[in-house]
C-alpha cells in the first residue's frame, strides 16, 4: 500500500519536537506532509521560517485552494482550520481549504478537523501522528483514521514536553505505534518508501 499523505497534529512543546522530527525526512520523501501546530492566532509565517531551517523537504503554510503534492510540509496558518478535500475517489488530486469555522476544542486550527478530513479523502493512505500537547485535540480524528484503515502513530508520552495529548490518543485504543519521539522519523522512511 502506497501512502499519499501524512498528518501531523502538535499543541505545547510542538516546536521542539517538530525541530526534531523534520530533519529525519529525506529530500527525497515521496509523501506530502500536512502539520496543524497549536499557535496563537496573531501568529505570523515566522514558524515556516523556522521551521525550513530543520527541514530537508520545503516548509510552507497553507494557502486555500493550494494543492497538495510531495516535497512539501504543509503547516495550518494561525486561526485558520486546515481541511483536506479530494476531487475524486482516488485522492490523485487533493487541495487544502482553510476555514474560520468555530474553534474544536478551543483550537483553530484543529487537529481533529484536518485529520478527520484527511480520513474521508485518503482512508487507508493516510498516516496520523500525534505528538506533544496538552490537550485532547486529535483524539478523536486519529480513531477516525484508524477506522478508515489508515495508520496511526502516537509519540512515548515519556518523551513528550507535555504528555496529555499523546496519552489522550493512546486511550482511545485506535494507535498502531507508540514510539519515543526520536524514532517517529525513521519510521516513516521506512513505511513510506
Amino acid at each position: 500500500m502506497a501512502f499519499q499523505l501524512i498528518v501531523i497534529g502538535t499543541s505545547f512543546g510542538g516546536l521542539h519536537a517538530l525541530q526534531i522530527l523534520l530533519p529525519g525526512l529525506p529530500k527525497s520523501f515521496p509523501v506530502p506532509v500536512a502539520i496543524v501546530q497549536h499557535r496563537h492566532k496573531t501568529s505570523d509565517d515566522s514558524l515556516s521560517l523556522l521551521l525550513q531551517r530543520y527541514s530537508n523537504l520545503i516548509v510552507k503554510e497553507v494557502q486555500d485552494k493550494e494543492e497538495i503534492l510531495p516535497g512539501c510540509v504543509y503547516l495550518a496558518p494561525a486561526d485558520y482550520h486546515l481541511l483536506v478535500e479530494t476531487k475524486d475517489e482516488t485522492a490523485s488530486y487533493s487541495y487544502f481549504t482553510l476555514s474560520t469555522d468555530a474553534p474544536v476544542i478551543y483550537a483553530r486550527p484543529s487537529i481533529d478537523v484536518l485529520f478527520e478530513t484527511t480520513a474521508d479523502g485518503y482512508a487507508d493512505k493516510a498516516i496520523a501522528v500525534i505528538l506533544t500537547g496538552a490537550n485532547h485535540d486529535g483524539a478523536q480524528g486519529l480513531t477516525r483514521i484508524k477506522a478508515r484503515g489508515g495508520k496511526t502513530v502516537v509519540e512515548e508520552p515519556s518523551t513528550a514536553t507535555c504528555a496529555t495529548m499523546p496519552k489522550a490518543a493512546i486511550a482511545t485504543g485506535a494507535v498502531d505505534k507508540i514510539l519515543h519521539l526520536q524514532d517517529i522519523a525513521p519510521f516513516l522512511v521506512k513505511i513510506c518508501s
